[in-house]
Order: C-alpha cells, then sequence, then structure tokens
C-alpha cells in the first residue's frame, strides 16, 4: 500500500560543501563590512587631505630675526604632539585687509591693520591656556622690520601697536610681512619668543559662525552700531556670522567711546561662546557640524609653515584634559596714555603678566581687576556685578528662581568662560 504524503526524496550534498557556503557567505560578508570600513577610511583620509589643503601658511621665522637660544640638548619630537614637553606661544591676528571678498563687509581701507591682537600661551604641562588680548590703540616701540622682498623699515617710537601689520603689509604686500612685524613688536616688547602665527580673516570668521548654526551669547540691553551696522536686542541670542563679525568688531554707538577695551571685552566674550558652541553635544554629536565647521576653519585660516593639521590636531589632543577654568581671557593692564586721552599705554603690572609667560607660571593677579583708563572703567553695555540676594521665602509661597550674579568684566578682569561674565533676565 503506498503511502500518503509521501516527501519527494532531494539529493543532499555533501556536508563539506554546506560548510563552503557557509563559509563563502560569511566571506562575503566580512568583504562587504571591510569595504565599508575602507570607505570610512578613505573618507576620512580624503577629509583630512582636503582639510590639510585649506590652510594656507606663510614663511614667518625668517623674518622674526635670530632664532631663540637654546641650551644645547635635543628631545625627541612626540609623533602627537611634536612641542610636549615646553611652552608654545601662538600669535593670533584678525586681519581687517578689505580686499576680495573682504571688501564687501568692511568696505576699502588701503591700512591693512591688525583688528585684533591675541597671544596665546599653552603651558609645557598642557594643563592651563592664558589668551591676552593687546589693545591695538595701545603705543608701543615697533623694531626694525624685514619684508619677504628684502625691504626694511625704521624702528618707531610710541606708535599704536596695530600699526605693526600695517608697516610689515605696506614693505612687503603680504600677509607673511605683515604678521612677522607684529611678531617682532611683540617679542621685544614681551620678551616672549613667538612660535607659531594665526591670522583669520573676515570671510572666514563669519563662516565658522554659520558652519556651528550660530553662536548663543548674552547681550544685557540692545544695542546698535551704525559703523558696523550692528542692531541687536537685548536677550539671550543666537548671532549668525554676519551679526557675530559685528558684534566683535563694534566699538562706536552705545558700545562705547571709539576705544578699543568695550570691543575686546566683547570678543572675548564672543570667542568664549564659540568654544562653548563647538565643544557643546548638539556639535560633537553632528557629524555634518562637525566637517562643516573643520572645513570653514581650515579655509579662514593662514598660519606659519610650521603649522599643518597634524601639528594643530596633535596640540588639540594634547589639550584634552582641559577644562573651562582652565582657560584664562584677559586684556593686558593698560593706562590712558599721557600724550594722547585716546591711546592706551602699558600699566606696570603688564611687565608682571608677560614675566609669568615667559616662565611658564599661571598669570599673577588673574582674579584681581586689571587697571584700565578711568573713562572705561565700566563697559557702557556690561551687566552690573552682583545679583539677587538669597533669602527665604515664607512658609507655603514660591521660591522665586535667583537671578544669576555677573562674575567677572571680560576686557577688564581675567575670566574663564566658567565665568559668568553678562547676566539676561
Amino acid at each position: 500500500m503506498p503511502v500518503r504524503h509521501a516527501s519527494v526524496a532531494h539529493p543532499r550534498g555533501p556536508r563539506h560543501a554546506r560548510r563552503l557556503v557557509a563559509r563563502r557567505a560569511l566571506r562575503v560578508v566580512a568583504l562587504s563590512l571591510t569595504g565599508v570600513l575602507l570607505f570610512g577610511v578613505s573618507a576620512f583620509a580624503a577629509l583630512g587631505a582636503r582639510l590639510n589643503s585649506n590652510i594656507r601658511q606663510m614663511d614667518v621665522g625668517s623674518l622674526l630675526g635670530e632664532p631663540a637660544p637654546t641650551d644645547g640638548t635635543t628631545v625627541e619630537a612626540d609623533p602627537v604632539d611634536p612641542n610636549a614637553g615646553r611652552p608654545i606661544n601662538i600669535l593670533v591676528l584678525g586681519s581687517d585687509q578689505r580686499n576680495g571678498a573682504n571688501a564687501a563687509i568692511g568696505g576699502a581701507d588701503p591700512s591693512t591693520n591688525s583688528d585684533t591682537a591675541i597671544v596665546l600661551h599653552i603651558s609645557a604641562n598642557r594643563d592651563r591656556v592664558e589668551a591676552v588680548s593687546i589693545p591695538r590703540d595701545s603705543l608701543v616701540d615697533i623694531p626694525s622690520c624685514q619684508a619677504t622682498n628684502g625691504k626694511k623699515s625704521g624702528p618707531q617710537h610710541n606708535a599704536m601697536f596695530n600699526s605693526a601689520f600695517g608697516t610689515g603689509w605696506q614693505l612687503g604686500k603680504d600677509l607673511a610681512s605683515a604678521a612677522a612685524c607684529t611678531g617682532r613688536t611683540v617679542q621685544n616688547t614681551t620678551g616672549l619668543k613667538i612660535d607659531h602665527f594665526i591670522v583669520v580673516d573676515f570671510v572666514g570668521f563669519q563662516a565658522m559662525v554659520n558652519a556651528v548654526g550660530g553662536v548663543n551669547i548674552c547681550i544685557p540691553r540692545d544695542l546698535h552700531d551704525v559703523y558696523t551696522g550692528l542692531n541687536l536686542k537685548a536677550g539671550q541670542q543666537t548671532l549668525n556670522g554676519v551679526q557675530a563679525l559685528q558684534f566683535a568688531r563694534a566699538r562706536h554707538g552705545n558700545i562705547g567711546n571709539g576705544g578699543d577695551l568695550d570691543r575686546i571685552g566683547d570678543q572675548q566674550r564672543l570667542i568664549a561662546a564659540i568654544a562653548n558652541q563647538v565643544l557643546s553635544a548638539n556639535t560633537l554629536a553632528n557629524p555634518a557640524k562637525v566637517t562643516s565647521f573643520l572645513s570653514a576653519a581650515t579655509s579662514s585660516l593662514t598660519v606659519d609653515s610650521g603649522l599643518n593639521l597634524v601639528t594643530l590636531s596633535g596640540l588639540a589632543y594634547s589639550l584634552r584634559s582641559v577644562r573651562a577654568n582652565d582657560i584664562t581671557f584677559m586684556t593686558i593692564p593698560v593706562l590712558t596714555a599721557p600724550s594722547d586721552p585716546n591711546r592706551l599705554v602699558w600699566a606696570p603690572a603688564a611687565k608682571i603678566v608677560w614675566a609669568d609667560m615667559v616662565a611658564d607660571k599661571p598669570i599673577a593677579g588673574a582674579d584681581a581687576p586689571v587697571s584700565t583708563p578711568s573713562s572705561s572703567a565700566t563697559p557702557s553695555h556690561a551687566a552690573t556685578s552682583g545679583g539677587a540676594t538669597a533669602t527665604t521665602a515664607p512658609a507655603g509661597t514660591a521660591t522665586a528662581t535667583p537671578t544669576p550674579a555677573q562674575t567677572k568684566v571680560a576686557g577688564q578682569q581675567p575670566f574663564t568662560p566658567a565665568d559668568v561674565t553678562a547676566v539676561c533676565k
């Protein structure tokens, strides 16, 4: 009797054949994953190459004069941080060069002086960063400078600090000559050795701010300046690239008296806010934002020939343990110039600041007010110091949230990004 529902016999391959098919399947998966990984590595390599090619370099070292003396010892370079074990001083310059795309922002100006100057000191053990602003209106002695074309300028006595950049530019008609003359001036007046240079232009600054979706900053009261077009309402604001640049450059209208101290305070607050924005979770968790910011940042920089993406990345990695309260912003202490009420001279305390940086020591008096001209004792748009006094509410009533207290006045007192430099209600 035939068996109902009998299954039809199928030929079965040997067991080793089935194992071969399984191995082939795993191999396909492995090859696919390898391809994805290789694509990722290649993409990162391509991105790195593109970012590195974005950075414009200039040969400044040969224009600074004799190299600093050494003790004759040599230290094997750290592949991650080539400057490991020694302090680094970087002169950061904001150029108001107004040709090309920058002309539409700032208008024609043949002077080409430096709009911003910050000496960035990184401690040898990489646990401290100090950013000291030098007012453009301060009077200093500018030494003889040499340009890339071999031309030389004579020394200048009691000249505005920012004119050193213009002097170098007029000599060589290039950023290397301009930066080198500013670097020589800093070295001669402070005793510091400038290791590296970074020049940032208007357009690049705007692009960096836009790349991270704007920068969040407190504006204590309405601000306006017809020179830059700044027009901001009071409150917590997210500034786009144009507004951030206007805010960084403004020093007229109700910003101040046309001097540089109020503007320096705003620039310091803005840099701290940009740093907080870039390092925020909203930015770091967004690969597109990170890539966009890095592309904008590298495209906006002109650096000395000793800096490239590898050395910058290594330096950034070596600073990975630095926290907000390890970064100090300050303005070099100044007084009103006896010869001109519209100019500044460095106060005696400036010598102590520079000496501490030369010795790689924390800046002395970092918690004390900076001596400033009496006419600018309090920035015209800064929130007043102090805050609400804590009180005990009667039983059964709601407790009001205390108003944050301003702890430091940017531009006049050293501060860190962890300090409160303005209060928005």
